[in-house]
Order: structure tokens, then sequence, then C-alpha cells
């Protein structure tokens, strides 16, 4: 098992500056965007570092959603400034950003796909000793704090991938709830939806002593192992404070304790996936993310098209569960009570649909758009989506269920809509 420190409660954000002091830093890279850079999370940061005389050069050019290229820039800017510490403040985006700018910085002959994952990298072991990095979370949704993983789209292929290593995950992650009070409704709703999508496939994801053949070395184990005893604890707690707790975060900006236990439902989350991986809600939203028309979500101040990393992972959902529930149909039917259902009088052969209306109902609650025909997308697409998850193998490979261009085609098609 494999997790980044953790340090939780109202305020601790000011004591980073003592952190980087602890540290020896002399050069601070501070990763964020655009929007945050204006919002208190950022302005906590900067006077903690002012407060304890830290030296730091700010990146606020970091994409919601990045891409290749975004990360190849925060890249260069960190290599130039030869920084020996990091502080990433922000969503998933952030985080996985400056993941990978500290790696490629520290790694500086690398080329950008030697570390990326097979089969569209090549996927390497890193060898290389990083800078520590610390990851204020301003979303409750990614888990990134706590994981080896920076996600980004590459455009070339129209498709997302990333980069998965223990190596990269955060020193520490400093989870300061009060960061989540500025968090409009539709981004506390599709950051609630990754944790959700965690904690679920990470809990039904092929066992981890299931999984062949064994390494060879150590160092060649996957970050993603399949679902094992520690990895469970976590992501059934995880569900537990999301059955009890999103919607109430989603509705009431101002309701601190809702927001705050969902703050820590995400890291703990992914303590879970960072070490159990996800399955086919992840190894689908890709291609749902990467060939996005002209989709703008509401509540997300961009100036491009995107399809919010949560909402491409929970829209296939309930699909993805009707049909992986064959397989373990006791744990299917286990979240679907977390969930809100009564299993009382239910037959094991029915946890698939079961889990699946239960998670209909969530969405349809929460007034989540109608699948992926209301987010642009048509039959027609339904081959690009399957070429767009075809190489994700590092997740789809821990789907409980094998399955193949066929079942995917399906899958996509029960996406279409939901309600």
């Amino acid at each position: 098992m494999a997790v980044s420190n953790i340090r939780y409660g109202e305020g601790v954000t000011k004591e980073i500056g003592m952190d980087l002091q602890n540290l020896g830093a002399r050069r601070v890279c501070l990763m964020t965007d655009k929007n945050l850079s204006q919002l208190p999370p950022v302005n906590a940061v900067l006077n903690s570092l002012a407060k304890y005389g830290i030296n730091f050069q700010m990146y606020d050019n970091v994409r919601v959603e990045p891409t290749d290229q975004s990360f190849l820039d925060a890249i260069r800017f960190a290599k130039k400034g030869e920084f020996d510490a990091y502080v990433a403040v922000g969503g998933g985006s952030v985080i996985d950003t400056c993941k990978a700018a500290n790696l490629y910085a520290s790694s500086p002959t690398s080329d950008f796909l030697d570390y990326v994952n097979a089969p569209i990298g090549k996927g390497k072991p890193v060898t290389v000793p990083l800078k520590p990095l610390i990851a204020v979370p301003t979303t409750a949704g990614t888990g990134s704090e706590t994981t080896g993983v920076a996600i980004f789209d590459f455009k070339e292929l129209k498709v997302k991938t990333g980069i998965a290593s223990r190596a990269i995950k955060p020193t520490l992650g400093i989870i300061d709830p009060l960061h989540t009070l500025s968090m409009p409704e539709r981004i506390v709703a599709n950051s609630g939806f990754d944790v959700l999508c965690h904690a679920l496939e990470s809990y039904t994801a092929l066992p981890y002593n299931m999984r062949s053949p064994c390494p060879s070395n150590p160092i060649n184990r996957p970050a993603y192992q399949g679902s094992n005893p520690i990895s469970d604890v976590w992501a059934l707690h995880a569900l537990r404070i999301v059955a009890k707790y999103l919607k109430r975060a989603i509705r009431n900006p101002e309701d601190r304790e809702a927001r705050a236990n969902m703050h820590l439902a995400s890291a703990f989350a992914g303590i879970g996936f960072g070490n159990a991986g996800v399955h086919l809600c992840h190894g689908m939203s890709y291609p749902i993310s990467g060939l996005v028309k002209t989709y703008k979500p509401k509540d997300y101040n961009v100036d491009h098209s995107l399809v919010p990393h949560g909402l491409s992972v929970v829209l296939t959902s309930p699909a993805v569960f009707a049909f992986t529930a064959q397989i373990h149909p006791e744990r299917h039917l286990e979240a679907a009570e977390i969930l809100g259902a009564d299993i009382r009088t239910a037959r094991i052969k029915d946890a698939g649909f079961i889990l699946a209306e239960t998670l209909r109902k969530f969405l349809f609650d929460l007034n989540v758009d109608d699948g992926l025909a209301a987010i642009g997308y048509s039959k027609a697409d339904i081959p690009a989506l399957v070429k767009g998850t075809l190489p994700q193998e590092r997740v789809t490979k821990l789907s409980p269920r094998p399955q193949t261009e066929e079942d995917l085609s399906a899958l996509f098609e029960a996406s279409m809509k939901l309600y």
C-alpha cells in the first residue's frame, strides 16, 4: 500500500510555510490555475509563504482537464526554475500537473512518453528521486493528494491517459475543509461523483490475487493492484460518507459539516483506489472527455469545451455496474444498500439491476444530465468512444468481468439516456 502523509483540519494551510522551512526549501514552485489564483485557498498559501520568508515562483497557467501540451508547458517552467520543492493548490488538474512537472524536472533527459502508461507510452518505472511536493486540494473529488497518478488528455489520439507510479505521489496532502467553501454547486456535484465512482470501482475491481503474472520485480508492480482487504476498508467508508453527505454538500454551500466530510471522503477514496485501481467507468470516461464537442458545463469558468471528469465517469455507472455484477454480486448489493436501496427481499442475481437503479435515482435527484446524449453524443459516436477505451488497459483490465468491443458498444449505447 502506498499513500501520502495527510494533515487534516480547518486552517491547517497556514502551516505550509513552516513545512517548507522544515524541508529546507530554498526555491519553491507554487502551481495553481487562473481562477484559483484569485481565491481564498491560494491567498492562504501565499500568506503562509510570506510569513515564513519562503522564496517562490508562481505558475498559474494550469489547464482545467490538462492536455499533453499543458503538461509540457508546466514541465518547461519547472525545468527552468530549478526548484527544490513544489506546492500544488487546486483540484486534480493542478495536483496532477504539478506531479508531472516534478517528475520530468527531476528526470530532465527523459522523453515525455517514457513514463506515460503503456500502450500509449513506454510506462517505464521511475527510478530518479523527486523533490518534495505538498498538495493542497480545493475540490472534494480526485483524491489526487494521496495517489501516484497524473491524468491528461493526449490530444493527437483524442484520448485521456496518464502516468502512474508510486514515486510521484505527494509528500504531504494538506486537507483544509475551509477550501471547499469556495466551490460552486456543479463543481461540488461533479467532484463528488468522482469520489462515488472511485469507491464503487475499487471495491468491485478484480481482486489483487486473481491478477497474473506476478511482476518479475517489485518495482514493476502496478500502482493499481486490484481490490484488496485494505483498500476495501477505505472504499466502503468513503461510500458511506458520500451516501450521507454528498446531496447536502451540493444543495447547501453553507453546510460546513457536509463539505468537510466530502473533503475527507475524497482522500479516503483516494487511498482506496490509489492502490486498488478503478475499472470501466474510468476507462470509458477518458474518450468521453477526450472527444468532447461543444459541451460547456455550468459553474466552470473555462474558455474551452469540456466534460468535467466526475461527470464523464458517472454517466456510464448504471450500465457498468449492471454489467459487472455477475462477478461478486454480493459486493454490488452491499454498495446499493449503502446508497439507500432496501435489499431485504433482494435476490442476489438482481444485484446489478438494483445498484444501477439506485445510481439512476441518485443522479436524477441531483439534476445530472440525462446520459451521453445530453452532453452531445449520439449512436454514431459509439465506434470512436470504443476505440478510445481500448488503449485504457491499465484500468479496463481491472474490471471483474472481461469485456469485448461489442460489450463496450452496448455499454455506451445503454448510457446514452439514463432516465
